[in-house]
């Protein structure tokens, strides 16, 4: 094997991934779209290490316990496909807050998969990096491409059916997105326990799933139309019926700040004020408002003044994940 950087970027989902049909292959309840963003990212290096265990270091400082072991076990499977026993030294870099709901698992394992196919020259098409990027974190399928992005659920049991690609957008459609922090630090509840905790006790959890494709279709559909309005209702609906079921969770589930509240009531009035702005959220309490890019910088600029708001930055379509060396 030899030394080599890859680069990836977030992508923040507009149609919901929330639940897992199958954990051990990380195979999602539903499927999901998403807008990887030109903002916020993971540079990750995979070498070749001389020990009897895989070394892992994020942001400086040295991995151990149960993150470096999801870390080789990811290894694991690229060296299956090389035919390698080779150990290897992971070192990243996360232009994005760790566990605070602005998808930096998504990020960190499409840079994982794209730096390690590249170490130890494993051969892989996009939709197969795709599928392996997967089985790190679900959302990572989706930032191994660029722009807006449609994960496919699947039907099969190993997997092979469930992988991201590209959707058709109307070139008309010019959409920024807004990132708003309400918060800092990690949030309390992790994505994979929410997910885990939602689909053993919520009895909004079947619902959420049973309705979901149409939201998925309506939204990909307002894509290839170049449907603001079409999409920004599919995407606020979604959003708020992930957040149902998770709430009604046993016990409780909300990754709300009072100032997360405060923002999507000013997004709902921009709403009201003929400003076609729309509000998404992760498992976080960040907000993440959909807009036109003409209108990216008011709408900014309108949020950035609500008590509480930490910080607002304003994102286009980003590109797909890239090996740099």
């Amino acid at each position: 094997m030899r030394r080599a950087t890859a680069y990836a970027h977030t992508n923040i989902a507009l149609v919901k991934y929330w639940g897992k049909r199958a954990v051990a292959l990380n195979l999602p309840a539903t499927g999901s779209l998403s807008l990887t963003l030109d903002r916020f990212g993971t540079e990750t290096t995979v070498a070749p290490h001389d020990d009897d265990d895989d070394r892992f270091v994020l942001d400086g400082e040295e991995v151990t316990g149960k993150e470096r072991a999801r870390v080789s076990s990811f290894l694991d499977m690229v060296r299956a496909l090389a035919g390698s026993r080779a150990r290897c030294a992971v070192t990243s870099r996360n232009d994005v807050p760790t566990a605070a709901g602005l998808a930096s698992s998504a990020s960190a394992f499409a840079a994982l998969a794209t730096a390690a196919c590249a170490a130890f020259d494993v051969d892989v098409d996009a939709r197969a990096r795709s599928i392996l990027a997967r089985r790190g974190s679900g959302s990572a399928a989706r930032s191994v491409h660029g722009g807006f992005v449609i994960l496919h659920k699947g039907a099969r049991d190993d997997g092979e059916d469930c992988f991201a690609e590209p959707v058709a957008v109307a070139p008309s459609l010019d959409l920024r997105l807004v990132v708003v922090r309400c918060a800092t630090g990690r949030k309390k509840t992790g994505s994979t326990d929410g997910m885990t905790l939602t689909e053993r006790t919520s009895p909004y959890f079947s619902s959420w799933v049973a309705t979901h494709d149409a939201d998925l279709q309506a939204a990909t559909r307002a894509l290839a139309d170049g449907d603001l309005a079409s999409l920004g209702r599919t995407m606020e609906r979604s959003t708020l019926k992930m957040h149902a079921s998770a709430l009604a969770a046993d016990p409780g589930l909300w990754y709300f700040m009072p100032v997360t509240v405060a923002v999507m009531n000013d997004v709902r009035a921009m709403h009201d004020e003929g400003v076609p702005a729309y509000f998404t959220m992760d498992a976080g309490p960040h907000v993440k408002i959909l807009c036109k890019s003409t209108d990216a910088d008011r709408v900014a600029a309108r949020v950035a003044a609500i008590a509480g708001v930490l910080g607002v930055e304003i994102a286009g379509p980003g590109p797909a994940a890239r090996v740099l060396a």
